[in-house]
C-alpha cells in the first residue's frame, strides 16, 4: 500500500492538516507527501505566509502550476488539473486520503486515472504521542482554564442566597452569566471556548447539557471547560463540581464516590495499561457503592459515558478510555473524568488531564478539588 498522502481541506477546521503542515488557514489548500517529501499547493494569497510558517519541505503557488498547465494546452486549468500535472511530474498515481476527503475532488482525480484509497483514522497515528512542545502547549491552555475557574468560584463565593437562588451584585446569577465570565477570562489568556458547561441542579444530570437559568444554592453545579489556545491550537479539558452553600448528604456521597473513582483511575494510568480495564474497575467501584447504571423511566442514570479520551489539536482524540480495546502509551495525554448522574439528586463529574509515563502518569491539572463554597 502506498505511503504517498493527499489532503485537501482548510487547516483551521482540519486537525490532521494542521498537524501535518503547522500552517493555519481558513480556506482549503492542498497537502501532499510524496516519496517522503512534503508539499503545500496553495494560492498566491497564502504562498509567502506558508513559506514562513509551515513545516513542509516545499511551498508551491497554484498560479505557477497553472501557467505551466497552459503551456501544455489546458486553456483554463482547474485546481485538479494542476494537481494532476504535479503528480504526473512526480510519477505518483496512487495516494492515500483521509475519510473526510472531498468526494468532488476524489471523483475528478479518479477520472484522470489517479487511484485513491482511504487511510482510516487515526490518519496520523503518531498524533497521539505528544512531544514536549505539545505537552507544554496543553499545559499552557490548562493554566488558562484554571484562571477562568478561579473567577467563577470567586463569583459563587461572593453571591448571596435569596429563597434558594444565587444573586450576584443584586441580580440573579445564571449559568449564562458565569459562562460569559469564563469565556472572557479565557479570551484574556488568548484562548477561545465553545459549549462550556455550567450546569446546575437537574441540568447536571445530562453530561453535555450546557446549563441555563438561575443557579441555586445547595445544589451541585458541574463545570466542564475545554478551550483551545488561539496561539498553539491545542486544547485542554477540566471538570469540577461545586456547591454554593451546604451540599445535601446524597450529593456529598455522590461526590466522594466520584472522587474515589477518579483517584483510582489516575492511579491505574501507565504505559501498557488496558484502557477498558481502567474503565471497568471504576464501574465496579461505583456499583460496589450502590451506584448502578441503566435506564429508569426512559432516562439514563449512573455512569453512562467513558472514563476519558485523548486531548490535543482536537478536544477528543485517541485513545479512548472506555469499553473499547486498546492500551495506553507513554506520551499520550488523556482525561480521567468519571461521573455519576441521578435525576432527583443531581450530577457530579471530576476531570483531570494526565500525561502517560512509563511508570504511572503526570497530572497536568493542578486545580484543587473541593465540593462546598461557603
Amino acid at each position: 500500500m502506498t505511503d504517498n498522502l493527499l489532503m485537501i481541506a482548510a487547516s483551521e477546521i482540519d486537525a490532521n492538516l494542521f498537524y501535518a503542515s503547522r500552517f493555519l488557514a481558513p480556506d482549503s489548500f492542498i497537502y501532499l507527501k510524496l516519496h517522503g517529501r512534503s508539499y503545500l499547493l496553495l494560492s498566491d494569497l497564502e504562498r509567502d505566509r506558508a513559506r514562513l510558517q509551515s513545516c513542509v519541505d516545499e511551498v508551491i503557488g497554484l498560479s505557477d502550476l497553472r501557467e505551466k498547465a497552459k503551456t501544455q494546452g489546458i486553456e483554463r486549468p482547474t485546481e485538479i488539473d494542476v494537481l494532476y500535472l504535479f503528480l504526473s511530474e512526480q510519477g505518483v498515481f496512487e495516494l492515500r486520503v483521509p475519510g473526510n476527503f472531498p468526494i468532488e475532488s476524489a471523483d475528478a482525480l479518479r477520472a484522470k486515472g489517479i487511484v485513491l484509497s482511504v487511510r482510516e483514522e487515526p490518519f496520523f497515528a503518531e498524533r497521539a504521542i505528544k512531544t514536549e512542545v505539545e505537552v507544554r502547549a496543553i499545559r499552557k491552555t490548562q493554566v488558562a482554564i484554571e484562571a477562568a475557574m478561579d473567577e467563577a468560584v470567586r463569583m459563587l463565593r461572593a453571591s448571596d442566597i435569596h429563597h434558594g437562588e444565587l444573586y450576584y451584585e443584586e441580580v440573579p446569577l445564571t449559568s449564562e452569566a458565569v459562562r460569559r465570565v469564563l469565556h472572557r477570562v479565557l479570551m484574556e489568556q488568548n484562548c477561545t471556548a465553545q459549549h462550556t458547561i455550567v450546569a446546575g441542579g437537574m441540568d447536571a444530570c445530562d453530561p453535555h447539557q450546557e446549563g441555563s437559568g438561575t443557579l441555586r444554592a445547595h445544589e451541585a453545579i458541574v463545570f466542564d471547560i475545554f478551550p483551545r489556545s488561539l496561539e498553539t491550537r491545542y486544547f485542554a479539558d477540566m471538570s469540577r463540581t461545586v456547591v454554593r452553600g451546604k451540599a445535601p448528604d446524597p450529593i456529598k456521597r455522590l461526590y466522594e464516590t466520584v472522587l474515589e473513582g477518579q483517584v483510582l483511575g489516575i492511579s491505574r494510568v501507565c504505559n501498557g495499561a488496558s484502557a477498558s480495564a481502567i474503565h471497568e474497575e471504576i464501574v465496579a467501584l461505583f456499583e460496589s457503592r450502590g451506584y448502578t447504571t441503566g435506564q429508569v423511566n426512559g432516562r439514563m442514570q449512573g455512569f453512562f459515558h467513558g472514563t476519558g479520551h485523548g486531548v490535543g489539536i482536537d478536544i477528543h482524540e485517541p485513545p479512548r478510555i472506555g469499553k473499547g480495546n486498546g492500551t495506553l502509551k507513554t506520551g499520550e495525554v488523556v482525561t480521567i473524568e468519571p461521573g455519576l448522574y441521578y435525576p432527583g439528586i443531581g450530577g457530579v463529574r471530576i476531570e483531570d488531564m494526565v500525561l502517560v509515563l512509563e511508570q504511572g502518569c503526570q497530572n497536568l491539572t493542578t486545580y484543587p478539588k473541593f465540593l462546598e463554597i461557603d
